[in-house]
């Protein structure tokens, strides 16, 4: 009876993990579910290098070491400047020529190592830079350039080609699955570094500094190499030096030249920045216009990735019964916008729990959004060139946030300051008016994130009693 036990116990719990761990049926015979975490740790190195350059040192260099608003913001915005690239990154990684006979593993590899050169030597630079250190400034600040770019190009690459190789792996079945749990080891891996590193620096002193971004360095190098550890098959036929080459150039024009591919790039930038563009200020709004303590408003970050782990889960349930990926990532708009909405109404109701639900409503459009668009990104390669759409996806993404943080932060403390001088009318003197016209740009994005969307939808079909349980690229508009 024992064993009739035991087998019956070991039963409910394989049924139990299958329907309430999302991602637990990702896996397949050839993807097993080990596997496929194991692949997943370096987006958990590229998250914790996020929370280093946007959130850490952002508020180190300049609460800590006295630096300039400035230089910090021209600093953390190097990295910036890869992100157009990682189409090209996502293409030479679809054609590179190797005698080993891998496609994705030397460009991870490549990418981690200049994550972890980058790390290395940021930490000395910003020492030096702020007089902490032996030589003049002017080498600190070059050299913490130099490594500012070396981790944003080490992360952009990583990315692309870690998604192309999982691409490669998953099954079409599988893929919705697979990318919504890439997207929450990205997610895990920037809230657990930012824990620990928030609690490590809580009595910052130099020597701290040093030791945390130097041990995120071995880090990234330690979850990297594991990661990559006998996942992609050495295959000399497809990257023989021999075998012919097409060019990017001809390339990219073939694949842009669609207009399906246009029109979801631009949904992905309209996206991208709407949904960005409040990454700085929500914190900033429920302080300044609510009132609300530094640990209430940092509740609100919780909120959001707590709501974007509960659109990641949503959207790879949705996507495996065989929801449309386009329709997905416009309902992800739509709850965006309800989103804002609560938001701006927040301020003069004077209501924190409307601003708290608000920030998880944000994070659940957010995570639809993203999951949505970059499946269908995986949908429309072919012949092999996952690399080149993703690699497209993630310079379009990456840019477009990038951009909309920066305009999102000016436009703010133009309009801001426009309306305590009263220049816009005494019934908008005050600060909310700045929140409130990003908030609604936000919106106005929103819209048009969905009038971009609205032609690639496919119409719905006939209920058919027995539907296909195949995810393929017919399933996809066309």
């Amino acid at each position: 009876m024992s064993r009739v036990a035991a087998l019956r116990t070991g039963m409910f719990w394989s049924r139990m993990g299958t329907r309430f761990l999302p991602f637990a049926d990702a896996a397949t015979k050839d993807l097993p579910l080990a596997r496929l975490l194991r692949l997943s740790l370096f987006q958990v190195s590229v998250g914790m290098a996020a929370v280093l350059l946007t959130g850490t040192l952002n508020r180190v260099m300049i609460v800590e070491l006295k630096m300039s608003a400035a230089i910090v913001a021209a600093m953390v915005s190097l990295p910036l400047l890869f992100a157009p690239l990682r189409a090209l990154v996502g293409f030479k990684s679809d054609t590179h020529r190797s005698l080993l006979g891998w496609k994705r593993v030397p460009y991870i590899w490549f990418g981690t190592l200049l994550q972890f050169g980058g790390l290395a030597l940021l930490p000395f630079a910003l020492l030096v830079m702020t007089g902490g250190g032996d030589g003049p400034a002017i080498a600190g600040q070059v050299g913490a350039a130099i490594a500012f770019l070396l981790v944003g190009a080490g992360m952009h690459t990583t990315q692309t080609a870690g998604l192309a190789l999982a691409t490669d792996l998953a099954t079409d079945e599988t893929r919705p699955r697979v990318v919504a749990l890439l997207y929450v080891m990205l997610l895990l891996g920037m809230l657990v570094s930012a824990i620990v590193i928030g609690r490590a620096l809580a009595d910052f002193t130099p020597t701290k500094l040093v030791q945390i971004i130097q041990g995120a360095a071995v880090l990234t190098m330690v979850l990297n190499i594991v990661a990559l550890w006998k996942q992609e098959a050495r295959d000399r036929a497809t990257t023989a030096t021999s075998t012919a080459r097409p060019r990017f150039r001809e390339v990219w024009a073939i694949f842009i030249a669609r207009p399906k591919t246009v029109r979801l790039l631009v949904a992905v930038g309209l996206g991208a920045a709407a949904f960005g563009m409040q990454d700085v200020l929500l914190e900033p709004y429920g302080g300044e216009i609510l009132g609300l303590s530094v640990g209430a408003t940092t509740s609100l970050t919780a909120l959001w990735a707590a709501g974007m782990l509960a659109g990641f889960t949503w959207a790879a349930r949705q996507l495996v019964a065989g929801a449309d990926p386009l329709r997905l990532a416009g309902f992800g708009g739509v709850v965006g916008i309800g989103a804002f909405l609560a938001i701006i109404f927040a301020g003069p109701l004077g209501a924190p729990l409307l601003l708290c639900a608000g920030a998880s409503v944000i994070g659940c459009g957010a995570g639809l959004f993203a999951v949505g668009t970059l499946t269908a990104a995986m949908a429309i390669s072919d012949e092999g060139r996952t690399g080149l759409a993703l690699g497209a996806w993630g310079a379009v993404q990456a840019t477009a946030g990038g951009l909309a943080v920066a305009i999102g932060g000016l436009g703010r403390d133009a309009v801001s300051a426009a309306a305590i001088d009263q220049r816009l009318g005494s019934t908008l003197a005050g600060p909310a008016t700045g929140y409130t016209f990003v908030y609604c740009l936000e919106i106005l994005l929103l819209l048009g994130t969905l009038v971009a969307l609205g032609p690639l939808v496919r119409r719905q079909a006939p209920i058919d009693p027995a539907p296909s349980a195949r995810f393929g690229l017919s399933e996809f508009p066309i």
